[in-house]
């Protein structure tokens, strides 16, 4: 057992015992009660009384698992015993709180006909209208504090859920981030991959020195796919800001990795240094073009623009024309984009050109 679960259970057993002993006590005192203002006729009654109020005792341990059981019988002892007034309002208390409205209604309804039928068959001092509003007074002050427990028992529950429910939703948002991160990491890897293997296994009779130069990259870019994915592991259980992140300075290297076995365009604009986050976000909206191109558009040339300053946001725009569809792709990457434009403050818009290439264009905020 956790330190945690033994000392509740510690407590439990500690609150069960001191309950216990308020009533013994109790059920002491309304018989000495009884005995000093006289006893009731039959006298057989005050025997049957102490007998049920003893009884009565041991039901305190029900009132967590078996609360209503226990005061349907106790309510149905109430109609003669009065040593039982203990446990009784203990256990409508634990109605109150551990069991539906329409359950404790219906229990306070028979505690209250009970007090009728005591009044019956041992009318006190107080009268039979008397009684009835006392044992309502008492009731009703048990109901008050039940409902205000209960209540306060299910705001805890709801911000506990509600807590569980946001670690959930960050779970998940780390989750997705991770799986971003490790689609924009490999992705652009394992496609410089596929491609210069690609064009080694179809042209065989190639120079040697293209051959040597293709199979240089694949091996570049297979070391680099390995440190990007340990980079990742390593990371696993950090916050995702600890994650390895890329900036616009690294552009141009992306870039220059990619030209091997592209055609590529750069055009910088940019008035001073881009924002942390729309930085990154740019780096990985071309890192993701780039990675399509090469998919979907093999040996079309692709043009890369990127301007804008502290007044205009960063605008980025990713075209090229057609070329040879390497297959069909899942969209998730395109997915991703939009959300990652979307967190950063910005917007992003994708589709095929006129001249049946496929252009993508993100604008983001500035400051973001």
């Amino acid at each position: 057992m956790s330190g945690e679960g033994a000392r509740r259970g510690a407590r439990g057993v500690a609150v069960d015992l001191g309950v216990l002993a308020v009533g013994v006590f109790c059920w002491l005192y309304v018989a000495g009660e009884r005995i000093a203002i006289g006893m009731p006729s039959p006298s057989w009654l005050f025997e049957l009384d102490q007998l049920t109020g003893l009884l009565a005792l041991p039901l305190l341990w029900m009132r967590r698992r078996w609360p209503t059981q226990a005061a349907v019988a106790l309510v149905a002892a109430s109609t003669y015993a009065e040593t039982i007034a203990f446990p009784l309002v203990v256990m409508l208390f634990a109605v109150i709180v551990r069991r539906p409205p329409r359950t404790a209604a219906v229990v306070y309804a028979g505690a209250l006909a009970s007090a009728v039928v005591y009044q019956l068959i041992r009318p006190e001092e107080l009268g039979l209208l008397g009684g009835i509003a006392f044992a309502f007074t008492i009731y009703a002050a048990v109901a008050g504090w039940g409902l205000f427990v209960r209540y306060r028992l299910q705001l805890k529950a709801r911000a506990a859920d509600a807590e569980r429910n946001e670690r959930e939703r960050a779970r998940q948002r780390a989750r997705d981030e991770l799986a971003r991160e490790l689609h924009d990491l490999l992705g652009h890897r394992l496609s410089l991959l596929s491609l210069h293997a690609g064009a080694m296994e179809y042209r065989p009779d190639a120079p040697a020195e293209e051959l040597a130069r293709a199979a240089g990259v694949v091996r570049e870019q297979s070391h680099l796919a390995m440190r990007d994915l340990r980079e990742v592991i390593s990371v696993l259980r950090a916050p995702i800001g600890e994650l390895p992140q890329p900036h616009m300075n690294d552009l141009r290297a992306l870039v220059e990795e990619a030209r091997p076995g592209m055609r590529i365009d750069l055009v910088e604009a940019v008035d001073g240094e881009a924002p942390e986050r729309s930085g990154r976000t740019a780096y990985r909206i071309v890192q993701e073009a780039l990675t399509n191109a090469r998919k979907h558009a093999e040996g079309a040339t692709v043009r890369i623009e990127i301007d804008g300053g502290p007044g205009d946001g960063l605008a980025v725009t990713v075209g090229n024309g057609p070329g040879k569809d390497s297959g069909p792709g899942t969209g998730h990457g395109l997915i991703g984009l939009e959300e990652r434009a979307t967190l950063a403050g910005g917007r992003l818009e994708y589709g095929p050109t006129d001249e049946g290439g496929w252009r993508v264009r993100a604008w983001l905020p500035w400051t973001a």
